[in-house]
């Protein structure tokens, strides 16, 4: 179980789904399993709630991982196209503006 990747403060998916299940499989708490891989508690315990989510078990209307990674990607999208649509506008109004001199 690799704990982090590179050199970065995010951990990889491995870990978080190896630290989640012992979790669930080693009966002791979420700050115990924290403690002993040197996580947070308070990281542990969301990404042990995002499993429950991921697992259809919760809250109504709670985004699981994939929809909130598709949701981050579409955010991205619209954010370029509006970009885009800016450049455009800016640009057909200089050539508008070219053609009446």
């Amino acid at each position: 179980m690799s704990k982090k990747s590179n050199t970065s403060k995010r951990y990889t998916a491995e870990f978080k789904k190896d630290a989640v299940e012992l979790v669930r499989s080693s009966g002791r708490t979420v700050t115990e399993v924290a403690r002993e891989l040197g996580v947070s508690a308070e990281g542990l315990r969301g990404w042990v709630k995002q499993a429950a989510i991921d697992r259809g078990e919760g809250p109504a209307g709670a985004l699981t991982t994939a929809e909130r990674e598709e949701l981050v990607r579409l955010r991205r999208k619209v954010r370029e196209q509006e970009q885009t649509i800016e450049v455009l506008g800016k640009a057909t109004a200089f050539f508008a503006n070219r053609k009446t001199k």
